[in-house]
């Protein structure tokens, strides 16, 4: 059976780091080799340090796949839909790589993020990296539950997994990652009353609010939009943050790119009449990329390949 990458369907952890790449080098062999050694890395800590709970994730950005992969293109591969309403935007920042490196111990992540630095140093540029981490008991810096619709159980894996329907892609993802930037100052101006009225929820409990409307968070950023009602993606994004900004770095994982595309055209646009998600009144994406994470069994067997 084809392997999915841990870190696609991985339950939340304490901490993650996240890394945005660009290749610098011409030798596409190399780096494919390279990055079926970063899964070595990866299955080292994991065995090592069993109790950190490690997962990662390895995704080949859009732009780049092929250069790296020329032959065969996921079916649904396509660039970040940049979109833009009013002063409502999600910009790109397109890289050609992008490392997920979660664990429940933080000194983990950093020893795992050296080790993939050093391993790819001679054939990437270091675009960004981003230190995410739990906010109490799973919450974005609002306050408010994250990620509290994402499916449970194995609907994870039926919404984030790639099926049958795109045979040579079997166990990959479509991943999109977008940073975050949250104006805290303005949104803790605001009353109990007013924050429900946003995020159409109540903060303690996540229930329905009584205020919730078709302006809510809860609404417009709902991912189940299948014809079903089923989830289709998995939001796996984290909080981030020091003294001078703070924000969620928004990764989101799916059987495919459309679930992301509707759901942000959801929150920027809206449904027509006016009523777009109001949390991006208080909080605006700097960056946006789209990427593919092949299955376990891609990467390592594209990493035999000689052209």
């Amino acid at each position: 059976m084809t392997q999915p990458q841990k870190g696609i369907c991985a339950e939340p952890n304490l901490h993650a780091q996240y890394l945005l790449l660009n290749v610098i080098d011409d030798d596409s062999e190399a780096v494919r080799a390279k990055l079926s050694r970063v899964l070595d890395v990866f299955e080292h800590f994991e065995n090592e340090h069993y109790e950190a709970m490690v997962t990662g994730v390895v995704a080949i950005g859009t732009g780049y796949w092929m250069e790296i992969y020329p032959g065969l293109i996921p079916v649904e591969l396509a660039p970040f839909p940049d979109m833009q309403s009013e002063d409502r935007s999600a910009p790109t920042m397109p890289c050609d790589l992008f490392i997920q490196i979660r664990a429940d111990r933080l000194d983990i992540c950093h020893a795992i993020g050296i080790e993939v630095m050093n391993l790819l140093r001679l054939h990437v540029e270091l675009v960004e990296q981003v230190r995410g981490f739990r906010y109490l008991d799973g919450r974005d810096l609002n306050g408010y539950l994250y990620g509290a619709d994402n499916p449970r159980g194995m609907k994870r894996r039926k919404a984030a997994i790639v099926g049958d329907n795109d045979p040579d892609f079997v166990g990959g993802s479509y991943l999109h990652v977008q940073r975050y930037r949250h104006d805290l100052r303005r949104w803790d101006s605001l009353s109990t009353r007013q924050k429900e009225q946003v995020m159409g929820t109540t903060q303690e409990h996540n229930l329905v609010s009584p205020e919730q409307s078709e302006s809510s968070h809860s609404i417009r950023a709902s991912i189940a939009t299948t014809e079903s009602g089923e989830p289709s993606l998995i939001k796996q994004g984290m909080p981030y943050g020091d003294m001078a900004s703070q924000g969620m770095f928004f990764v989101s994982c799916s059987a495919t790119a459309r679930a992301f595309k509707a759901m942000l055209h959801s929150q920027i646009y809206g449904n027509g009449e006016g009523d777009y998600d109001r949390w991006l009144d208080f909080t605006s994406a700097e960056t946006g990329a789209a990427f593919f994470a092949p299955s376990i069994q891609f990467i390592r067997e594209q990493a035999k390949i000689i052209e």
